[in-house]
């Protein structure tokens, strides 16, 4: 009998030194576990609402690579590619999605560099990315929507290509389908 319960207290501790670490983290974008420094399992991802509270934007499962929830989005129209290759305007189920939400996108976002000859002009404004986001994720034929120029639409352009393939393709109905994000970049001098 002791001799049963050395052996089931030895196994469980080697259970327990072999088993991965997990360990709660949680900033500001949001929260989850993380082993090996890996996201794992379920993680929640925030926004801000308009009135300044916090809500759950998604919920996005790292292990098994899909989508949990979202957020209820805006009911419009969005640009989709149709079988035939064609553009045209589709509601989705839920249009494309960095992993995330807008707070860990802006973390890229926010490498912008200020163009020279943009500050020794005085330019500033919004420059604004298209990307394409196929049924895999993959963001490609980022291009120049809107732009103001002085260097700022290839500075944006530089930054939009450097964002990771962290994207949750859009849907229609249970099929992923390849789409278009518009992805704003803003240029202010500091001071003005």
């Amino acid at each position: 009998m002791k001799h049963a319960f050395l052996l089931s207290l030895a196994f469980g501790l080697l259970l327990s030194i072999s088993a991965p670490a997990q360990k709660l983290r949680k900033t500001a974008a949001g929260s989850g576990l993380m082993e090996k420094g890996e996201k794992v399992g379920v993680w929640e991802y925030y926004a801000t609402t308009r009135d300044g509270s916090q809500v759950i934007a998604q919920k996005y499962d790292h292990s098994a690579g899909r989508l949990v929830f979202f957020r209820p989005f805006d009911d419009v129209l969005y640009p989709v590619r149709t079988a035939s290759g064609e553009w045209s305007r589709a509601r989705v189920t839920h249009p494309i999605f960095f992993i995330g939400g807008d707070t860990e996108l802006a973390g890229y976002m926010s490498r912008l560099s200020y163009p020279a000859a943009a500050a020794a002009k005085n330019v500033q404004g919004r420059v604004i990315i298209t990307i394409t986001v196929d049924t895999l994720g993959q963001a490609s034929n980022q291009q120049v929507l809107l732009g103001i120029g002085a260097g700022c639409d290839e500075e944006a352009l530089r930054v939009a290509r450097g964002i990771p393939d962290q994207w949750i393709p859009a849907r229609v109905g249970s099929r992923a389908v390849v789409s278009r994000i518009d992805v704003p970049f803003t240029f202010r001098l500091a001071g003005r």
